[in-house]
């Protein structure tokens, strides 16, 4: 499908503040970049640079005042989600280098605290996707996707406690789950067509059977329409901006989806 993806902040500003920004979606295995808008106001100096997950950053200076950032991308993506129950589990030792970092704990994510439970959860499960799947199903079962509550991060350990979260909530536990049993996983963010209510979204990643597969916990069913933005360990790698300096929240934020013919 041919998507039409947007996303608008502004900012007060009251004195000169760094911003590190991903918001450049890039072209990859799911999905296709064919055209691509990106507007600063005022406009101010900016350098781009690949941080070391991949994703597309961008650095300035924020001047006092009212400070706005727009991006629009038109994105070719799939129709529906790769699903592969059964791919296997893939060997600590056989892994690419590259995805080494995704088995480890990290700020959100504390894998190391969760492997009585997700071993009990994947009980009689195939190693692999299907272990994944298992958690995927767990939580929707007994974590409840609350959209509208609060920006507050909270780690894996404490959704499990609340039994309530965001996607991100959503992805942090499952992430940590995941990795407690030696299945490589990273957080993704970025938009879902037909999110309600639309927001920018996150979702998780597994590396089994050789590859990286989707999952997200936070619907009922696979469906098509994801675009990722940046990749990461967890929420702390993938903020789509970071201000340095005052705290700062936008003053307005808006994101849009939706479908358009070629």
């Amino acid at each position: 499908m041919l998507l039409q993806t947007s996303c608008d902040f502004t900012f007060d500003i009251t004195e000169p503040t760094p911003f590190v920004l991903m918001l450049r979606p890039q072209s990859g295995a799911n999905q296709w970049i064919s055209s691509q808008t990106y507007e600063i106001f005022p406009t101010t100096s900016v350098t781009e640079f690949t941080d070391i997950y991949g994703n597309l950053c961008q650095r300035l200076v924020a001047p006092p005042g009212k400070f706005a950032i727009y991006t629009s991308t038109k994105v070719i993506t799939s129709d529906y989600v790769d699903e592969y129950p059964g791919a296997e589990f893939v060997a600590i030792q056989n892994l690419p280098e590259e995805v080494l970092i995704y088995l480890l704990p990290s700020r959100y994510c504390e894998s190391d605290r969760f492997s009585q439970m997700a071993a009990e959860i994947t009980s009689g499960e195939l190693l692999g996707y299907n272990q994944v799947l298992a958690i995927v199903n767990w939580m929707r079962n007994t974590i409840s996707f609350e959209p509208n509550i609060s920006d507050t991060l909270v780690s894996a350990i404490e959704v499990k406690e609340r039994k309530y979260g965001v996607c991100r909530d959503f992805s942090h536990l499952a992430i940590a789950m995941c990795r407690s049993l030696s299945i490589p996983t990273r957080m993704v963010v970025g938009y879902l067509h037909g999110l309600e209510p639309m927001d920018l979204h996150a979702w998780f990643e597994a590396y089994v059977g050789n590859r990286w597969y989707t999952f997200d916990a936070t619907q009922a069913q696979m469906k098509g329409g994801y675009v990722a933005i940046g990749y990461g360990r967890d929420a702390a790698d993938v903020a789509i901006y970071n201000q340095f300096g005052p705290s700062l929240h936008p003053a307005t934020q808006h994101v849009h989806v939706e479908e358009i013919k070629a």
